[in-house]
């Protein structure tokens, strides 16, 4: 993993830090993996915008991921390391013995011609999918189930991961890449090993054009509204704009708006920290 700093040939370019992709072993997607993906800009089915700043953007394909990884107990082989438009990770095409091809997320140290598998007699070794209650503690691990046969859906971002802290009856403990401490049942499926692209976090996009080929519209800060447009609007010449909180009103930097009688709130042992 690796970052390149740019030489400022353009204002653009000065202080721009792009990734290195030195993992990354080809850029021609695999077609039968493959899906079109619509934008919506941010407006619902009545045509109503729903979510800001949203719009524009390169055209995108989806890349179909396995996040089940359902097919167990068969080896396949990793063909490639992949980037994905789609999502912070990169993504590792594998094949199995059968001769199916799957994505599935790439995690930090996943080589290609390395072989993977998913089920309970795996081995607990980098990219392999386990149950939790077969993985040694400790160990850290990504792309964890919430439900069995769910699907990951914890720790999938670039770099991210979570620790497996503990083993008591049908629950384990994993400490979560927030810093929540919670438990998940023992027969939902977790992977080997942190999420690759753990140098995602130090790019610098360098220019304002780069957010609007990811899709981001400019954002007017709330200060500069009106009052009729945010709380935080209005006022004589630079006023600080009150209490910081979002456009209709929740309190914003460090206000829980997690509710408290949530059934699942049972299962956290520690929140996250603020």
């Amino acid at each position: 993993m690796s970052v390149r700093k740019l030489k400022p040939i353009t204002p653009g370019q000065r202080f721009r830090v792009v990734n290195g992709f030195d993992s990354v072993t080809t850029d021609k997607p695999e077609k039968s993996l493959l899906a079109p993906l619509k934008k919506s800009g941010g407006r619902n089915s009545q045509g109503k915008m729903t979510m800001r700043h949203r719009g524009g953007g390169h055209k995108r394909r989806y890349r179909i991921v396995d996040f089940k990884r359902e097919k167990q107990d068969v080896a396949a082989e990793v063909k490639s390391i992949q980037y994905d438009p789609n999502r912070t990770a990169f993504i590792a095409m594998v094949e199995y013995a059968d001769g199916e091809k799957r994505y599935v997320v790439a995690q930090n140290g996943l080589q290609v011609g390395q072989k993977v598998s998913s089920g309970e007699n795996a081995a607990p070794e980098i990219g392999n999918a386990l149950p939790l209650s077969n993985i040694p503690l400790g160990t850290i691990i990504s792309c964890i189930e919430l439900r069995p046969g769910q699907g990951a859906v914890m720790a999938r971002s670039a770099g991210t991961f979570a620790q497996l802290m503990a083993r008591e009856g049908k629950f384990a403990t994993v400490k979560l890449p927030s810093g929540e401490t919670r438990l998940v049942l023992v027969n939902c499926l977790a992977t080997i090993g942190a999420v690759s692209n753990s140098d995602h976090q130090l790019l610098v996009s360098g220019k304002a054009g780069r957010s609007r080929w990811l899709g981001r519209r400019p954002r007017t800060r709330p200060v500069a509204m009106n009052p009729v447009d945010h709380p935080m609007g209005g006022g004589e010449g630079r006023a600080s704009g009150g209490h910081p909180r979002s456009k209709n009103g929740i309190p914003a930097k460090g206000f829980r708006t997690r509710s408290k009688t949530k059934s699942t709130n049972r299962y956290i042992i520690e929140r996250r920290k603020k």
